[in-house]
């Protein structure tokens, strides 16, 4: 197995960067941190004409801070994935994920509460991965905690999910929100096998709606998750919410990630 790169989700800092991006990413750099992956509000609250124009300033300042992208979050909007191409293009990435059903044209939370709607959610996301991969992008879908709702028949709409899914629709495992659901993030990283490409990771009580708090000091065996999946190239730190100052707290989760031995910079 060799070590996933680190890279940071920039949502981790989303008001810091609504006040100051440049400053902001240049911290980040200063904190050692080398890739970020942009969140899909950061792009996608633009309306599609100006999209590229958005993607070519975060680009700018990402250069100015020495920043890489490793991927980046997006929407399946509309018939065509054209815009999202450019992106990624412009971003200097070929992978990106959804990371939540409502930015997928006609579909939100509620569309994996029954067999339909999960069938649905993964012909469109089969549909887009299958346009993104004919211009070299990889797309997958990234998890929060309700794809583990009981289907009727009891099935987990997540299992469903990516049983639909094509077998080059890739994923992004948040192993905290696998854990608030009440799973093991390591049995679901290697139930996934190779599609889990990218790891978002962050610790605390697994709790919904409680604060995260620095890895090694909450409820998640993170190593065991990492360990567990074996094709990672990405573990991605982000923080949801937090009682603590997010550098600090994303500084300390770097460390954390690198003593392990299992990341590397």
């Amino acid at each position: 197995m060799s070590p996933g790169t680190l890279a940071v989700q920039l949502y981790s800092v989303i008001d810091a960067l609504e006040a100051d991006r440049p400053g902001s990413l240049a911290r980040l750099a200063a904190l050692g941190f080398r890739h970020v992956e942009p969140f899909a509000l950061g792009l996608w609250n633009t309306p599609p004409a100006e999209l590229a124009a958005t993607a070519r300033a975060l680009r700018a300042d990402l250069d100015e801070a020495g920043l890489g992208v490793g991927s980046v979050h997006i929407a399946v909007q509309g018939d065509s994935q054209a815009a999202a191409v450019e992106v990624c293009r412009i971003l200097g990435t070929d992978t990106a994920f959804v990371p939540i059903p409502w930015l997928v044209d006609g579909f939100d939370e509620r569309s994996l509460e029954s067999h339909d709607g999960v069938r649905a959610f993964a012909g469109r996301l089969n549909e887009a991965a299958r346009e993104l991969a004919g211009a070299g992008i990889r797309l997958g879908y990234h998890n929060h905690h309700f794809e583990w709702a009981r289907l009727p028949g009891g099935a987990h709409a997540f299992d469903v999910l990516w049983d639909l899914l094509d077998p080059e629709v890739l994923a992004e495992v948040d192993v905290y929100w696998a854990a608030v659901a009440g799973q093991d993030p390591a049995e679901v990283l290697k139930r996934l096998g190779e599609r889990a490409v990218a790891a978002h990771v962050k610790d605390g009580p697994a709790v919904l709606d409680t604060a995260q708090t620095p890895i090694g000091t909450g409820d998640i065996d993170i190593p065991a998750a990492l360990r567990a999946g074996t094709h990672l190239r990405w573990h991605i730190t982000e923080i949801d919410r937090a009682e603590a100052d997010r550098f600090e707290l994303l500084a300390a989760n770097r460390q954390a990630l690198l003593a392990g031995g299992l990341t590397v910079a």
